[in-house]
Protein backbone atom coordinates (compact mmCIF):
# COMPACT_ATOMS: atom_id res chain seq x y z
CA UNK A 1 0.00 0.00 0.00
CA UNK A 2 3.31 2.63 0.46
CA UNK A 3 4.57 1.67 -2.36
CA UNK A 4 1.20 2.05 -4.30
CA UNK A 5 0.72 5.52 -2.81
CA UNK A 6 4.08 6.81 -3.30
CA UNK A 7 4.75 5.76 -6.93
CA UNK A 8 0.99 7.25 -7.11
CA UNK A 9 1.76 10.40 -6.25
CA UNK A 10 5.12 10.50 -7.80
CA UNK A 11 4.12 9.20 -10.80
CA UNK A 12 1.31 11.95 -11.45
CA UNK A 13 3.48 14.35 -11.14
CA UNK A 14 5.53 13.05 -13.81
CA UNK A 15 2.51 12.45 -15.92
CA UNK A 16 1.48 15.80 -15.33
CA UNK A 17 4.54 17.17 -16.44
CA UNK A 18 4.38 14.89 -19.92
CA UNK A 19 0.33 16.13 -20.19
CA UNK A 20 1.01 19.31 -19.75
CA UNK A 21 4.35 19.43 -22.61
CA UNK A 22 2.27 17.18 -24.76
CA UNK A 23 -1.32 19.49 -24.51
CA UNK A 24 0.99 22.72 -25.03
CA UNK A 25 2.76 21.12 -28.53
CA UNK A 26 -1.10 19.85 -29.77
CA UNK A 27 -2.42 23.49 -29.06
CA UNK A 28 0.67 25.27 -31.09
CA UNK A 29 0.23 22.71 -33.94
CA UNK A 30 3.43 20.97 -33.50
CA UNK A 31 2.85 17.28 -33.51
CA UNK A 32 5.73 16.22 -34.89
CA UNK A 33 7.71 17.44 -32.14
CA UNK A 34 6.10 15.29 -29.97
CA UNK A 35 8.34 12.42 -30.18
CA UNK A 36 11.25 14.05 -28.77
CA UNK A 37 9.12 14.79 -25.37
CA UNK A 38 8.32 11.06 -25.32
CA UNK A 39 12.24 10.25 -26.27
CA UNK A 40 13.54 12.42 -23.20
CA UNK A 41 10.67 10.85 -21.08
CA UNK A 42 11.52 7.17 -21.70
CA UNK A 43 15.20 8.67 -21.39
CA UNK A 44 15.34 10.04 -17.67
CA UNK A 45 12.73 6.28 -16.79
CA UNK A 46 15.96 4.33 -18.11
CA UNK A 47 18.20 6.53 -15.92
CA UNK A 48 16.03 6.37 -13.00
CA UNK A 49 15.94 2.83 -13.12
CA UNK A 50 19.28 1.77 -13.47
CA UNK A 51 20.56 4.34 -10.82
CA UNK A 52 17.94 2.30 -8.05
CA UNK A 53 19.24 -1.29 -9.65
CA UNK A 54 22.52 -0.01 -8.78
CA UNK A 55 21.51 1.79 -5.59
CA UNK A 56 19.71 -2.02 -4.70
CA UNK A 57 22.63 -3.88 -5.68
CA UNK A 58 25.27 -1.76 -3.84
CA UNK A 59 23.01 -2.46 -0.76
CA UNK A 60 22.55 -5.79 -1.04
CA UNK A 61 26.17 -6.56 -1.40
CA UNK A 62 26.82 -5.03 1.87
CA UNK A 63 26.30 -7.39 5.67
CA UNK A 64 26.46 -6.35 9.30
CA UNK A 65 26.88 -3.23 10.41
CA UNK A 66 27.66 -1.31 6.98
CA UNK A 67 24.48 -2.89 5.89
CA UNK A 68 22.06 -1.16 8.78
CA UNK A 69 24.00 2.02 8.55
CA UNK A 70 22.92 2.21 5.06
CA UNK A 71 19.29 1.33 5.15
CA UNK A 72 19.20 4.12 8.07
CA UNK A 73 20.82 6.82 5.81
CA UNK A 74 18.48 5.60 2.69
CA UNK A 75 15.66 6.10 5.14
CA UNK A 76 16.72 9.15 6.17
CA UNK A 77 17.17 10.74 2.63
CA UNK A 78 14.01 9.44 1.30
CA UNK A 79 12.22 11.19 4.23
CA UNK A 80 14.12 14.39 3.67
CA UNK A 81 13.01 13.95 -0.05
CA UNK A 82 9.17 13.10 0.76
CA UNK A 83 9.18 16.23 3.27
CA UNK A 84 10.60 18.14 -0.08
CA UNK A 85 8.75 16.67 -2.65
CA UNK A 86 4.84 17.57 -0.62
CA UNK A 87 5.77 21.08 0.06
CA UNK A 88 7.28 21.72 -3.25
CA UNK A 89 4.60 20.25 -5.20
CA UNK A 90 2.12 22.52 -2.91
CA UNK A 91 4.26 26.40 -3.67
CA UNK A 92 4.98 24.91 -7.25
CA UNK A 93 1.74 23.73 -8.26
CA UNK A 94 -0.08 27.07 -9.93
CA UNK A 95 3.37 27.87 -11.46
CA UNK A 96 4.59 24.85 -12.93
CA UNK A 97 2.38 24.69 -16.04
CA UNK A 98 3.81 28.18 -17.39
CA UNK A 99 7.32 27.23 -16.70
CA UNK A 100 6.99 24.42 -17.94
CA UNK A 101 5.37 25.95 -21.25
CA UNK A 102 7.75 28.15 -21.29
CA UNK A 103 10.90 25.99 -21.68
CA UNK A 104 9.25 24.05 -24.15
CA UNK A 105 8.04 27.70 -25.98
CA UNK A 106 11.95 28.77 -26.19
CA UNK A 107 13.04 25.10 -27.49
CA UNK A 108 10.50 25.55 -29.93
CA UNK A 109 11.13 28.89 -30.96
CA UNK A 110 14.96 27.93 -31.64
CA UNK A 111 14.67 24.85 -33.50
CA UNK A 112 15.75 22.41 -30.71
CA UNK A 113 14.57 19.36 -30.52
CA UNK A 114 16.93 18.16 -28.61
CA UNK A 115 16.31 20.98 -25.96
CA UNK A 116 12.71 20.20 -25.96
CA UNK A 117 13.90 16.57 -25.03
CA UNK A 118 15.42 17.48 -22.21
CA UNK A 119 13.01 19.57 -20.84
CA UNK A 120 11.03 16.58 -20.39
CA UNK A 121 14.20 14.44 -19.28
CA UNK A 122 15.33 16.61 -16.36
CA UNK A 123 11.61 17.40 -15.23
CA UNK A 124 10.52 13.33 -15.17
CA UNK A 125 14.48 12.59 -14.24
CA UNK A 126 13.95 14.04 -10.85
CA UNK A 127 10.62 12.55 -10.28
CA UNK A 128 11.88 9.10 -11.54
CA UNK A 129 15.44 9.49 -9.09
CA UNK A 130 13.13 10.17 -6.11
CA UNK A 131 10.84 7.18 -7.26
CA UNK A 132 13.71 4.90 -7.18
CA UNK A 133 15.42 5.66 -3.59
CA UNK A 134 11.99 5.68 -2.32
CA UNK A 135 10.97 1.83 -3.45
CA UNK A 136 14.28 1.10 -2.24
CA UNK A 137 13.89 2.21 1.06
CA UNK A 138 10.05 0.94 1.37
CA UNK A 139 11.07 -2.78 0.33
CA UNK A 140 14.84 -3.20 2.21
CA UNK A 141 13.38 -5.29 4.98
CA UNK A 142 10.03 -6.29 3.90
CA UNK A 143 8.02 -8.31 0.91
CA UNK A 144 9.76 -7.08 -1.75
CA UNK A 145 7.25 -8.74 -4.15
CA UNK A 146 4.49 -7.63 -2.91
CA UNK A 147 6.09 -3.45 -3.05
CA UNK A 148 6.97 -3.95 -6.10
CA UNK A 149 3.68 -4.69 -7.31
CA UNK A 150 2.03 -1.79 -5.69
CA UNK A 151 4.50 0.38 -6.94
CA UNK A 152 3.23 -0.59 -10.45
CA UNK A 153 -0.31 -0.62 -10.01
CA UNK A 154 0.72 2.70 -8.26
CA UNK A 155 2.32 4.07 -11.61
CA UNK A 156 -0.66 2.34 -13.90
CA UNK A 157 -2.94 4.45 -12.16
CA UNK A 158 -0.78 7.67 -12.47
CA UNK A 159 -1.19 6.89 -16.03
CA UNK A 160 -4.67 6.98 -16.46
CA UNK A 161 -4.92 10.49 -14.33
CA UNK A 162 -2.13 11.98 -16.47
CA UNK A 163 -4.11 10.64 -19.53
CA UNK A 164 -7.11 12.39 -18.08
CA UNK A 165 -5.40 15.55 -17.72
CA UNK A 166 -3.99 15.59 -21.39
CA UNK A 167 -7.75 14.74 -22.28
CA UNK A 168 -8.62 18.02 -20.85
CA UNK A 169 -10.14 16.32 -17.65
CA UNK A 170 -10.73 19.76 -15.79
CA UNK A 171 -13.11 17.76 -13.32
CA UNK A 172 -10.21 16.17 -11.72
CA UNK A 173 -9.49 18.52 -8.35
CA UNK A 174 -5.40 18.13 -8.22
CA UNK A 175 -5.48 20.12 -5.13
CA UNK A 176 -7.58 18.06 -3.30
CA UNK A 177 -5.69 14.88 -4.62
CA UNK A 178 -2.26 16.07 -3.67
CA UNK A 179 -3.23 17.24 -0.17
CA UNK A 180 -5.13 13.65 0.65
CA UNK A 181 -2.20 12.06 -1.33
CA UNK A 182 0.53 14.90 0.82
CA UNK A 183 -1.40 13.74 4.24
CA UNK A 184 -0.80 9.93 3.57
CA UNK A 185 2.46 10.37 2.70
CA UNK A 186 3.46 12.57 5.58
CA UNK A 187 2.76 9.16 7.72
CA UNK A 188 4.55 7.00 5.25
CA UNK A 189 7.55 9.38 5.59
CA UNK A 190 7.13 9.23 9.43
CA UNK A 191 7.33 4.91 9.41
CA UNK A 192 10.65 5.82 7.40
CA UNK A 193 11.82 7.84 10.49
CA UNK A 194 10.99 4.91 12.69
CA UNK A 195 12.20 2.40 10.36
CA UNK A 196 15.66 5.21 10.20
CA UNK A 197 16.08 5.03 14.04
CA UNK A 198 16.26 0.82 13.85
CA UNK A 199 18.48 0.60 11.46
CA UNK A 200 20.93 3.22 13.09
CA UNK A 201 19.93 1.26 16.82
CA UNK A 202 20.80 -2.06 15.28
CA UNK A 203 24.01 -0.67 13.90
CA UNK A 204 24.77 1.13 17.09
CA UNK A 205 24.87 4.55 16.06
CA UNK A 206 21.89 5.40 18.63
CA UNK A 207 21.24 4.08 22.40
CA UNK A 208 18.38 1.47 23.13
CA UNK A 209 17.36 3.19 26.31
CA UNK A 210 13.95 0.92 26.59
CA UNK A 211 13.76 -1.83 23.88
CA UNK A 212 10.04 -2.53 23.93
CA UNK A 213 7.42 0.46 24.72
CA UNK A 214 4.67 -1.50 24.04
CA UNK A 215 4.11 -5.21 22.53
CA UNK A 216 1.00 -5.07 20.32
CA UNK A 217 0.13 -8.69 19.32
CA UNK A 218 -2.43 -8.05 16.31
CA UNK A 219 -0.40 -5.17 14.69
CA UNK A 220 2.68 -8.23 14.76
CA UNK A 221 3.04 -8.28 10.11
CA UNK A 222 4.08 -11.85 10.86
CA UNK A 223 0.44 -12.68 12.38
CA UNK A 224 -1.63 -11.21 9.77
CA UNK A 225 -2.41 -8.28 7.18
CA UNK A 226 -3.43 -5.17 9.86
CA UNK A 227 0.15 -5.50 11.09
CA UNK A 228 1.44 -5.48 7.31
CA UNK A 229 -0.65 -2.86 6.71
CA UNK A 230 0.16 -0.68 9.57
CA UNK A 231 4.02 -0.77 9.20
CA UNK A 232 4.05 -0.71 5.57
CA UNK A 233 1.52 2.71 5.60
CA UNK A 234 1.77 4.00 8.69
CA UNK A 235 5.05 2.65 10.22
CA UNK A 236 3.73 1.49 13.34
CA UNK A 237 5.67 -1.72 14.53
CA UNK A 238 4.26 -3.37 17.16
CA UNK A 239 7.36 -3.41 19.60
CA UNK A 240 8.58 -0.15 18.55
CA UNK A 241 11.52 0.97 21.79
CA UNK A 242 11.56 4.64 22.97
CA UNK A 243 13.36 6.25 20.24
CA UNK A 244 11.34 4.88 17.54
CA UNK A 245 8.54 6.28 19.01
CA UNK A 246 9.48 9.15 19.87
CA UNK A 247 11.28 10.47 16.73
CA UNK A 248 8.60 9.19 14.92
CA UNK A 249 5.84 11.43 16.80
CA UNK A 250 8.56 14.55 16.67
CA UNK A 251 8.41 14.33 12.61
CA UNK A 252 4.41 13.72 11.69
CA UNK A 253 2.54 15.83 14.15
CA UNK A 254 4.43 19.28 13.17
CA UNK A 255 5.46 18.32 9.54
CA UNK A 256 1.55 17.34 9.57
CA UNK A 257 0.17 20.90 10.75
CA UNK A 258 2.52 22.62 8.66
CA UNK A 259 1.83 20.73 5.35
CA UNK A 260 -3.08 21.21 6.17
CA UNK A 261 -1.84 25.23 7.19
CA UNK A 262 0.08 25.36 3.96
CA UNK A 263 -2.56 23.46 1.79
CA UNK A 264 -5.87 24.75 3.48
CA UNK A 265 -8.29 26.27 1.02
CA UNK A 266 -8.42 29.88 1.12
CA UNK A 267 -11.18 31.56 2.87
CA UNK A 268 -13.47 32.93 0.44
CA UNK A 269 -14.63 36.15 2.30
CA UNK A 270 -18.81 37.21 1.95
CA UNK A 271 -19.65 40.05 -0.41
CA UNK A 272 -20.96 42.01 2.30
CA UNK A 273 -17.65 41.71 4.34
CA UNK A 274 -15.59 42.68 1.43
CA UNK A 275 -17.98 45.95 1.09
Amino acid sequence: MAAYLVMLREGVEAALIVAILLAYLRRSGAVRPRVWVWAGTLAAVAVSVIAGAVIWTTIGGLEGRAEELAEGIIAVVAVALLTWMIFWMGSRARTLKGELEEEAGQALAGGSMVALAAVAFVAVLREGLESALFMISLTVGSDAGLQVLGGLLGLASAVVIGWLVYQGGSRINLRLFFQITGVLIIFVAAGLVGKAVHEFQEAGLLPILIEHVWTIGFLDPEVGLLGAFAKTLFGLYHRPSLLQVAFYWAYLLPVLYAFMAKTRAPRVTPALERA
